[in-house]
């Protein structure tokens, strides 16, 4: 008798194709292993920000002034600037505790400071903007929270009374404030001020707008190539070298990692005591 045929699903069996030839295999190894590599290139270029974040907010402080009558109100002061008026910063100013000093590499920086908490002293509304000129030394014989206004870890502003009073009654004394770091603003172009003897050549750098403080210097005169400048004090620079008779290149850069060049900004004739204007960070 003949057996039914059973329904169900067809599966076809695919045979294997044949295996290409060896010669063909060694030609297809050698293709892989010699084909060039492709490689990316591609770079992005960011500005970095005038300021950082941190900075760019109000924090807490206090703030004291001195006397119109102190020698500093004019002249003087840790930053190196000399006369403040002929520097062309005035009355604006302000000298920092040891926890902001940073010693000495924040000077020409510039704060929004204003009164705040104490409705009987402060006047509403306002606020005033400094540059950072000098440096108010801490008092070890007191504690930081009773008298050593300037220890650390305190951060305190001295005013010259004519700024402290447009935020705030005299009689206030040490009054709380808030601050933030703000971009400088300048008339004219950085000034370079030259002074030494010989082959030792200091240079005050003042009027910096933008971020104010200056991180590094180079100098190049009209036969050498840019020689690095070391930080003497404040915003004094120095180097030695025979750089009389050449004509006076600097390359400034800010601590927002901006530089700017100002070529031959002094002449070959250039004598100590004389300061000369260059270019200005944009703001």
């Amino acid at each position: 008798m003949p057996q039914p045929l059973l329904q169900g699903p067809v599966h076809t069996l695919l045979k294997p194709p044949p295996p290409p030839p060896p010669l063909l295999l060694l030609l297809l190894l050698l293709l892989i292993t010699f084909l060039p590599t492709t490689t990316s290139h591609t770079s992005s270029t960011t500005n970095p920000p005038p300021l950082s974040t941190s900075l760019s907010q109000w924090q807490s402080a206090r703030a004291t002034y001195y006397a119109a009558s102190d020698p500093r109100d004019s002249v003087g002061g840790a930053c190196g600037y000399g006369d403040l008026v002929k520097a062309g910063y005035g009355m604006a100013t302000v000298a920092l505790s040891e926890s902001m000093f940073e010693r000495g590499q924040i000077c020409g920086a510039c704060f929004q400071i204003k009164c705040v908490d104490d409705l009987r002293w402060c006047i509403p509304g306002t606020s005033i903007i400094v540059s950072v000129t000098n440096f108010c030394a801490p008092n070890y014989g007191f504690t930081s929270d009773d008298g050593g206004k300037c220890n650390p870890p305190n951060k305190h502003f001295v005013l010259p009374i004519e700024s402290f009073e447009k935020i705030a009654i005299w009689k206030a004394a040490n009054m709380p404030v808030q601050y933030k770091r703000i971009k400088c603003r300048k008339e004219g172009g950085i000034r370079f001020t030259i002074s030494g003897s010989g082959i030792f050549l200091s240079v005050l750098i003042s009027n910096v707008a933008g971020a104010g403080d200056i991180t590094s210097v180079r100098i190049k005169g009209s036969r050498t190539g840019w020689l690095d400048m070391g930080r003497n004090w404040g915003q004094n620079w120095h180097i030695n070298a025979n750089l009389q008779n050449q004509a006076l290149s600097f390359e400034v850069t800010s601590s927002d990692k901006m530089t700017v060049i100002s070529y031959t900004v002094a002449p070959k004739d250039w004598r100590f005591g004389q300061t000369f204007e260059g270019k200005q960070f944009e703001t």
